[in-house]
């Protein structure tokens, strides 16, 4: 994991995430890999974004944003579940991103008076084909299309005590794979991290970049402008003209979970001939580090994960094989040996 210290870049208070621009050449080359919005006005993109004090939420056919179940909006948040049983609710933007690359950031709030193990179920945040379909995803439907980065709240999986909750992880699917809860979701994840955001006396954050085929989350959760790396994996393709959205589930244990403000960022970022001339309206959500779905769709676990030969396992397939060599070699002498004896006694 990283972290970097850039307090007038991504927050000038407790309550504003990235409020006023700042250069941000020397951080771009010595911190970051990759290309990030510098915080300017001009690359925040307002028709997918939701700020204070919520203009443009609604149903009406100028609505910019779009809400279903329990979702309550008020002038400080966006609730999608008060702390009670068996809610859901969500939160969509009605105007589709075309945007290659893009930086989503999202400030929200889990709280509510269920102590330690004892609350649920967490958020999900959505770059989808289809928005407004609820499911039984926090909120959302089943066998999506697109992106989908979950804050899982409470472990279901009882025998996946290598991880401690909550616990981001993030999700692509082409809609031919269900979301795993009995096993939080670990069978079709790209990858995750524990993140202790519940009942802050303070909001929290994190960051969904994705920029030439790479996606990389992180997160702010001490209040102390420093960003840490969850996740970072390439090799991922999403294409344009999805959705995003927010969406949130209690059960029998429950939770506030709130949206303060959701902030889209065009990344600036240039690619070759070959990519601009594709209809990126058409790419099919994968993820090359991972077997297509369709590849396994009668694996009854649904673990579409492919094993590479990294250098590490090709090291110990070389291993193998030269103690394989060894161990015959003994074995070869040792029965020549056996045989020469015998033969000398027959003399």
């Amino acid at each position: 994991a990283f972290s970097y210290y850039a307090p007038s870049l991504w927050k000038s208070s407790v309550g504003t995430f990235i409020s006023r621009p700042l250069p941000f050449l020397l951080l771009h080359f010595t911190l970051l890999k990759c290309d990030i919005t510098d915080g300017n006005v001009e690359h925040l993109k307002r028709e997918h974004s939701l700020m204070k004090p919520y203009q443009g939420v609604g149903s009406s056919p100028s609505s910019q944003w779009d809400f279903w179940g329990s979702t309550l909006v008020t002038s400080s948040y966006v609730r999608l579940t008060p702390d009670e049983r068996s809610k859901q609710g969500s939160i969509w933007n009605t105007v589709p991103v075309h945007l290659k690359d893009w930086e989503m950031h999202v400030q929200y709030k889990i709280h509510g008076s269920g102590k330690k193990n004892l609350h649920g179920d967490g958020i999900a945040i959505w770059y989808t084909k289809e928005r407004l379909h609820p499911g039984p995803v926090f909120g959302n439907q089943d066998h999506f299309v697109g992106l989908a980065l979950f804050v899982d709240t409470f472990c279901n999986d009882l025998h996946g005590m290598d991880r401690s909750f909550p616990y981001i992880s993030a999700m692509v699917n082409n809609g031919s794979l269900p979301y795993d809860h009995g096993n939080d979701g670990r069978t079709s994840e790209l990858g995750g991290c524990s993140s202790e955001i519940r009942n802050k006396d303070h909001d929290t954050y994190l960051a969904i970049r994705y920029s030439k085929g790479r996606l990389t989350v992180m997160i702010d959760i001490d209040d102390k402008n420093e960003w840490k790396e969850c996740i970072d994996i390439g090799g991922v393709r999403l294409p344009t003209g999805y959705y995003f959205g927010a969406s949130a589930a209690t059960g029998d244990l429950s939770d506030n979970h709130d949206i303060i403000s959701m902030k889209m960022y065009q990344l600036m970022v240039e690619h070759a001939p070959d990519e601009d001339s594709l209809d990126w309206t058409k790419i099919e959500p994968s993820v090359s580090l991972l077997k297509s779905p369709k590849d396994n769709i009668d694996d009854p676990t649904g673990n579409f994960r492919s094993t590479p030969l990294t250098g590490w396992k090709v090291f110990l397939l070389l291993l193998c094989a030269l103690l394989g060599i060894v161990v015959c070699g003994v074995v070869g002498a040792v029965v020549f040996q056996k045989r020469q004896e015998r033969n000398r006694r027959f003399y």
